[in-house]
């Protein structure tokens, strides 16, 4: 029994040293509600110029989460004063209402594909800035307080050449 133990947590802490994770990082939304003018910032230096990387938008939420979509739009400033802003769109929930993601209890934790093959060129601090975009149907302003969102994430990982 011991040695299946001793499995496990070296398994665990060798597939969470991975060489591959560039930056990872959470921010905390504050009471578990998103307002719609607050914008999760992330800033990073990345070493490596020349290889391509997967970035990815982690999202913890929970059952206060009242819609299957989600809205975001998300910024890169390039330390060159370049940007690209995106408006994404991505799936909370299945046709019956099950939340996607994972997770044993009602916090899920979902890891969304934002970019590949991503190369950051340019030396210096680059930011990515997410911001949640939700509108009930039918209205023109947005959800002031998006609930049930308790974490942003951020996630670059290099792409192996296999990739």
């Amino acid at each position: 029994m011991r040695n299946i133990i001793a499995s496990i947590i070296i398994t665990i802490f060798i597939t969470s040293c991975s060489d591959s994770h560039v930056y990872n990082s959470y921010k905390t939304i504050s009471d578990g509600a998103w307002h719609k003018d607050s914008v999760v910032n992330f800033q990073f230096n990345p070493i490596d110029t020349i290889s391509k990387n997967k970035v990815f938008i982690n999202l913890r939420n929970n059952s206060n989460y009242a819609y299957s979509n989600l809205f975001l739009i998300v910024g890169i400033d390039f330390p060159n004063n370049y940007k690209v802003v995106d408006t994404l769109e991505y799936e909370m929930a299945d046709v019956e209402g099950r939340f996607l993601g994972d997770g044993l209890t009602d916090l899920k934790e979902n890891k969304l594909e934002f970019k590949t093959n991503v190369v950051f060129p340019v030396t210096g601090t680059y930011q990515i800035s997410i911001q949640q975009a939700m509108r009930k149907s039918g209205e023109i302003e947005g959800v002031e307080l998006l609930k049930g969102v308790t974490d942003v994430g951020l996630q670059i990982e290099k792409m192996n050449t296999n990739d």
